[in-house]
């Protein structure tokens, strides 16, 4: 029972304390507002400057608009002077020493922003201020401010910013109210960090200003808020996909030409860092500094439509035809027998260009004489009208064979070696030259078959203006076949040509994508 008297007599005495303060509290206002105007600067002598303290607090930076160049950014203000006519002695107020009262009451600095940016000029929220008895007033004030910043986007996306946070009185010229630094730098103990730029520092800087139209000082305080920029985003979405992007540009000369899709692929590569170059330019300001990463598309770019080019100037050595004139000596040596061997580059058109490997291949095939070639030709032999068949020759006609023959071969000296005469007929009438495997050579050799059945029974006949007439046919034929293959082959040697161009060109680009890559992006400065 004695312990629960003390407990109450002491909560009585605390509570009487409490409203002893309240109304001394209430008797300081009332008196200090007694006199007090806020509209006029608190000093003694008006020949004397009022110094202000300011304190900049970063909190957070909200928005980097670089196409607009202005920053948003949270702040702390926090300003401190002192007012003579608000001192009261505590001993009078019961050892009453700080209150805080609403803002509007007191006088407040005119201290802006000058580099502001923003619509709305409204200052710092009216919070309230602490007054002590000395007279010293502290006011921390919260701030959204836009300002303007000179944004230098030369290194997208590896770039870095200085953004300055200039603040001075408007009205007040430096003998009437003087700014002063709270702290070399601003106060990054309470910065949230931002997704997209890191924050280096905020150092502080004083200058005074002699504007043209006073001849007083205008003393303010600059803050520089140092940014640099996290590139991790802009390197996964902006610079990977074109480094991507580029390699297939000298895949294109890989690309069989018989496809018809190279032409594509590059105007379609070239459409896709059109779109990423874009993106880029909508959010860059328009300035004649061109970004580190706009450099890039453009390097692609003009890369790309060089190689594009390219392969149409390829293409068309590609599908040379017949009309085109044969590959020139310096060609077949630097190009199809040196640079192939280079950038293994082989077996290209072989199957046309090595006729001779084709013809020793067909002449050992022609050696051997099938069955149902034989009965072919004995049935020809058989069924030969009278008059065109000759018995065996005397000796009295070895002449006239002998002149008959001499006249066929002077009239036919382009004829291939198979249709060669022998004793006056082909030579070698026992093997037949009507094979079925080869499709070039069927017309000639059945036109050659139907020239050895009409040689008489013992094989010896001779060649009357008909057989002559029919070994000239036959020579034409001959001779459009030996056209064919001839263009065949040059045709092949142009395609190889062309192959070994496309070949050349994509590793040249392929070094020209990686060192571009590397020289662009190793001008990025380092952080």
């Amino acid at each position: 029972e004695y312990n629960f008297c003390h407990v109450l007599c002491f909560s009585s005495l605390v509570l009487s304390a409490d409203s002893a303060q309240g109304w001394y509290a209430q008797k300081l206002l009332n008196d200090l507002m007694e006199n007090y105007s806020s509209a006029l600067r608190p000093v003694e002598d008006t020949d004397k400057a009022l110094n202000v303290t300011l304190q900049i607090t970063l909190s957070q930076i909200k928005d980097m608009d670089e196409r607009n160049q202005v920053l948003i950014a949270y702040l702390w203000i926090r300003q401190t002077w002192h007012d003579a006519y608000l001192k009261w002695d505590k001993e009078e107020y019961d050892g009453l020493e700080v209150i805080r009262i609403p803002s509007s009451l007191v006088w407040r600095p005119d201290i802006v922003l000058y580099n502001k940016a923003d619509d709305d000029f409204s200052g710092p929220v009216d919070t309230n201020v602490v007054l002590r008895y000395n007279g010293e007033i502290t006011w921390d004030a919260p701030a959204i401010t836009k300002s303007s910043c000179v944004v230098d986007v030369a290194y997208f996306p590896f770039d870095s910013q200085q953004c300055n946070l200039t603040f001075g009185s408007w009205t007040y010229n430096g003998n009437q109210v003087d700014i002063t630094m709270a702290m070399d730098s601003g106060d990054l103990s309470d910065f949230v960090e931002n997704v997209e730029w890191e924050c280096h520092g905020m150092p502080a800087t004083k200058s005074v200003i002699m504007y043209g139209c006073c001849s007083d000082p205008y003393p303010d305080i600059t803050y520089t808020v140092l940014l640099q920029r996290r590139s991790s985003f802009y390197i996964f979405n902006l610079l990977l996909p074109c480094f991507l992007i580029s390699f297939l540009a000298p895949l294109g000369f890989y690309l069989p030409a018989d496809s018809g899709e190279k032409v594509s692929l590059g105007v379609t590569v070239l459409l896709a860092l059109t779109v990423f170059q874009l993106m880029v330019a909508e959010s860059m300001p328009p300035s004649e500094s061109v970004p580190l990463i706009g450099k890039y598309y453009i390097a692609t770019m003009t890369m790309i439509t060089a190689s594009t080019a390219l392969t149409i100037f390829i293409m068309n050595i590609h599908f040379c035809g017949a009309e085109a004139k044969p590959v020139p000596h310096w060609a077949k040596v630097l190009i199809i027998d040196y640079m192939s061997k280079i950038f293994f580059v082989y077996e290209v058109g072989e199957n046309c260009a090595s006729g001779q490997s084709q013809d020793d291949h067909h002449g050992h095939k022609h050696n051997q004489l099938h069955p149902h070639q034989a009965k072919h030709q004995h049935q020809t032999q058989k069924h030969q009208p009278k008059s065109n068949v000759k018995g065996p020759l005397g000796p009295g006609d070895q002449k006239d064979t002998g002149h008959a023959r001499s006249h066929v071969q002077s009239e036919h000296n382009g004829v291939p070696s198979y249709l060669s005469h022998s004793n006056g007929c082909l030579k070698d009438p026992s093997k037949s030259y009507c094979p079925d495997e080869d499709k070039q050579d069927v017309a000639l050799n059945f036109n050659h078959c139907m020239f050895c059945g009409r040689r008489g029974d013992h094989g010896i006949g001779l060649v009357s203006g008909a057989d002559s007439e029919l070994v000239r046919n036959v020579e034409y034929i001959a001779s459009c076949f030996r056209e064919q293959r001839a263009n065949c082959a040059k045709g092949a040697e142009w395609k190889k040509v062309a192959k070994v161009m496309d070949r050349i060109f994509m590793w040249i680009f392929f070094v020209m994508v990686f060192l571009m890559s590397i020289l662009i992006m190793g001008r990025a400065p380092s952080p």
